[in-house]
């Protein structure tokens, strides 16, 4: 079955009544969704015989920023930061302040496998960097992940 329909300038265009009515990538392109990416940062997720390993780029922020929680298999992710600024010239009668606010939450559903009561995290240069555990068994845990 052909999905692309000709037009007579040449151009090949999905066919509407062959594409996913819910296919919002294809109804919208992809350049609809660049604003909320920038927003939240770059997950990098790998795994080994071992252990599953989740990676945050978010560089700027710092340790105490982010807070780290394991409940019901949902690894959450989640940071705050608040920059403020103040300059004062003596010479002049006026004072500038500058406010800086950025805040994310990421989520996301643990393997059957994930030992949920092992999970540690660290910060450093900019990236975040959590170590899951596989276990033969499931072990489920509810708690907050200090970070290193």
């Amino acid at each position: 079955m052909n999905t692309l329909v000709k037009k007579n300038n040449g151009r090949n265009l999905a066919d509407p009544w062959m594409s996913d009515f819910f296919d919002v990538d294809n109804m919208f392109g992809r350049g609809w969704i660049k604003p909320f990416e920038k927003s939240l940062p770059a997950v990098n997720i790998s795994e080994n015989e071992k252990m599953y390993t989740v990676e945050v780029v978010a560089p700027g922020m710092k340790k105490e920023d982010f807070k780290v929680n394991v409940e019901d298999d949902i690894l959450t992710i989640s940071a705050e930061s608040k920059h403020e600024s103040a300059e004062e010239d003596k010479d002049r009668q006026y004072s500038r302040r500058e406010y800086s606010h950025s805040s994310f939450t990421r989520s996301f559903r643990l393997p059957e496998n994930a030992k949920d009561d092992s999970i540690d995290a660290c910060y450093q240069d900019g990236v975040l960097k959590l170590g899951i555990p596989k276990s033969k068994i499931t072990v489920k845990a509810s708690r907050e992940i200090k970070i290193n």
